[in-house]
Order: C-alpha cells, then sequence, then structure tokens
C-alpha cells in the first residue's frame, strides 16, 4: 500500500524538472507526474496554482504496481466468469486501474467512499474481498460487505445516484464536527462522464457547495457515456463546472496513478479541513465495453483505442520502475504469479457459492422486520411449499 504524502519533496534522482504540462496537439492540459513512456516529473501546477507532488518510497511505488496489476487481473477474470455464463453482468474498469487505485490508496482510514458499480479497484484498496461484488452480479446475495466497517458504500446501479448519498453523509460529518483537523473525516463520491448530466450530480453539486460539505467529487471521464462519446455532453472540459457553482476543479491524468494518488490527496485533505467540496476529473479512457451487455465496436473506431493503448497505466508505471531500477524480472514475474493464482483463487471461490433459497429475499427489508413482511413470507413460504413433491 502506497503511503506517501503529496506535497513532499520527492528524490531528486527519480524526477524530472516540475512543469505545468503543456498540452500537445489534440490533448488536453492536465496534472501529469508519469508520462506514458514511464518518465517522472518531479512536480505538475494545476489550474488555481496549487502545486502537486509524491514522496514514496522504493517498495510503495512497487506496491503501487502490484495494486494495478492484481486488479487488472481479477477484473479479467470476472469479465470471463461473466462471459461463461457464470455471472449476470460485469462492468470492467480496463483502462481505469490508475485513476481507482490512485484515489483509493489516497483515502485515509476514516474517509469515506461512495462507488457506482465498476470502482472495483477502490474496492479493492478498501481492503474489501474482491468476491464481495461478484455475488452480486451473480444474482446470490446484495454485495455483502459493511459499508461501515469499510467506509466504502454499497455499489450503486442508478447514475448519478450516490452523489446524493455522498452529499448528505459529508453534510453529516460536517454538522456533527468532525472537520476543521488533520485527522478530521473527508467523503469521495465516484462517478462518470455521463453522470453529469444527470440531474441529481448537479444538485449533489448545489448541496455540497452552499453546505461546505467535505466531499471530493471524482468524475472518471472515461471518453464514453455508454455510447455517447463526451462532446455530448459536455462543451467545456468537466472540471470546470465546478466553478459554476463556487468549489475548485483540476483535471487529471487519469492513466497516471502517481498524479490521481496526489491530487486526490490534496482534495481530500482540504475537504478534511473544512475547505468545502472540490471536483476532480480525472482523464481516462474504458478499454472494453460499458458492461458486458455492450459492444463498443459499434460507435468507436480501433485507431482510437490503440491510440489510448499507448498510454496504458501498468505499462508506463512497469517502465518507470525498470528505468529506475526499482524493480527487476523476478518481480514481475512475481506480481503476475501472485495475480494469476488470485484470479484463480477468486473463480474457485465463485463457482462454489450457494444458492440462496428464495425466501432469503425478506431477510433484509427492514432492520428488525415487520408484522406485514413476516405475513408476507409466511404467505411466500406456503407458495413454495405447494410445489414440493409435484410436478411443476
Amino acid at each position: 500500500m502506497a503511503k506517501g504524502d503529496p506535497g513532499v519533496t520527492t528524490r531528486g534522482r527519480r524526477a524530472a524538472p516540475r512543469s505545468k504540462r503543456p498540452a500537445t496537439a489534440g490533448e488536453p492540459e492536465l496534472v501529469q507526474l508519469l508520462t506514458p513512456e514511464g518518465e517522472r516529473i518531479e512536480s505538475a501546477i494545476g489550474p488555481d496554482g496549487t502545486e502537486y507532488r509524491v514522496d514514496f518510497t522504493d517498495e510503495e511505488y512497487r506496491g503501487l504496481y502490484r495494486d494495478l496489476v492484481l486488479v487488472r487481473k481479477l477484473d479479467a477474470e470476472a469479465t470471463a466468469l461473466q462471459r461463461q455464463g457464470e455471472l449476470g453482468l460485469w462492468a470492467s474498469l480496463l483502462g481505469q486501474e490508475a485513476a481507482q487505485v490512485g484515489s483509493g490508496r489516497a483515502l485515509r482510514t476514516q474517509d469515506m467512499a461512495f462507488p457506482t458499480y465498476r470502482e472495483h479497484g477502490v474496492l479493492y484498496c478498501r481492503g474489501i474481498d474482491p468476491i464481495m461484488p461478484l455475488g452480486l452480479f451473480r444474482g446470490v446475495d446484495q454485495g455483502g460487505w459493511d459499508p461501515n466497517e469499510f467506509k466504502f458504500n454499497m455499489y450503486t446501479i442508478v447514475i448519478g445516484a450516490q452523489t446524493l448519498h455522498a452529499t448528505g453523509y459529508a453534510m453529516g460529518v460536517h454538522m456533527d464536527g468532525k472537520t476543521g483537523t488533520e485527522d478530521g473525516e473527508a467523503v469521495i463520491a465516484y462517478f462518470g462522464d455521463g453522470a453529469t448530466s444527470q440531474g441529481d450530480v448537479n444538485e449533489a453539486f448545489v448541496w455540497a457547495s452552499v453546505f461546505n460539505a467535505p466531499l471530493v467529487f471524482f468524475c472518471q471521464n472515461n471518453q464514453y457515456a455508454i455510447s455517447e462519446p463526451l462532446e455530448r455532453q459536455t462543451r467545456v472540459p468537466l472540471y470546470q463546472r465546478a466553478g459554476g457553482f463556487g468549489f475548485p476543479g483540476v483535471r487529471v491524468d487519469g492513466n497516471d496513478v502517481l498524479a490521481s494518488y496526489a491530487v486526490t490527496r490534496h482534495a481530500l485533505d482540504n475537504a478534511r479541513l473544512g475547505q468545502g467540496p472540490s471536483l476532480i476529473e480525472a482523464y481516462t479512457y474504458r478499454m472494453g465495453a460499458h458492461t458486458t451487455s455492450d459492444d463498443p465496436t459499434r460507435y468507436r473506431i480501433a485507431s482510437e483505442v490503440e491510440a489510448w493503448r499507448a498510454k496504458d497505466p501498468i505499462a508506463r508505471m512497469k517502465a518507470f520502475l525498470e528505468k529506475q531500477q526499482l524493480a527487476d524480472a523476478d518481480f514481475f514475474a512475481a506480481v503476475d504469479e501472485q495475480a494469476r493464482a488470485e484470479s484463480v483463487h477468486l473463480r474457485e471461490r465463485v463457482l462454489a457459492m450457494p444458492n440462496p433459497e428464495p425466501v432469503t429475499m425478506f431477510d433484509h427489508v427492514y432492520p428488525n422486520g415487520s408484522p406485514e413482511l413476516d405475513e408476507q413470507r409466511a404467505q411466500f413460504s406456503k407458495y413454495m411449499e405447494s410445489f414440493e413433491g409435484s410436478a411443476h
């Protein structure tokens, strides 16, 4: 697990001079600390003049690479399970690993996260067993983890709804007096570029701003809202929308795990100190389908996908480790073997999941039940018993 804090001078031997990364033709200006070629940038300047940097130990750099590889392999296994009929659906994070691992590792223990249905990398970073969301998509449970224990809310399928949940939670944190100090609590809400067109998200922006909620809005701009490209969602960079609601916004290279960490940690720390909400636009790309029910070849061309493949988050981190002689072939082979073993174990556990009894659907409707629910359970049980011994 990476623990280095942004804002601390990095080792000079690993970093090039600081820069406010100039946009090349056709590319946006964004915060970047690691180029696609694996070259390290000492620091980067955000749109408001904030200087971003990280200071990690050699082991922490290797830990970030390990996170990226493991998360991708487990995600690929879930996709394969769905294709083989073992899951009803799966929303892959392929290509977005750096945005999720970087922001996930930036969270402090006391911080709360509100995901969509794609934040498998953040879930992994919060220490949740990766089988938990697979139970949801296999249809055998509702997700299974305790949001209070892991400080990670349940997956939200309704687009953008989790931003309102996060805003209300963050308002409560502020009202409870849990902000204003370095050990205060902050909240992060994840959503995609398409969700920015939802009324829920814009309402969350208003409430969070007006009530100075300690909330970081983390938008993974993967360029497509299912089949709708970004230009159908906005005519200005998404991070600039924050200004209209009265809080700061910043765009980060979402394929750069170091920059994603630095920008998120800075925003979270500002929030916990009582400086209100902010918006991070992680500029990345969804390399696979929106979900396994989607066919992206119908709305985007192969050359676009290949152009983004050259910016792969894992490849650039591997290149950095090799150039800085922080890892050798044995390390990379060991990580690959660990990823393979964990994915095989995950598959075995999924296939061994028992099918729940139909009557268990009543178990968690209310925490203490109700007379009406008990009556419905009894009627349903009697109905199911009517099939016993019959030819139905």
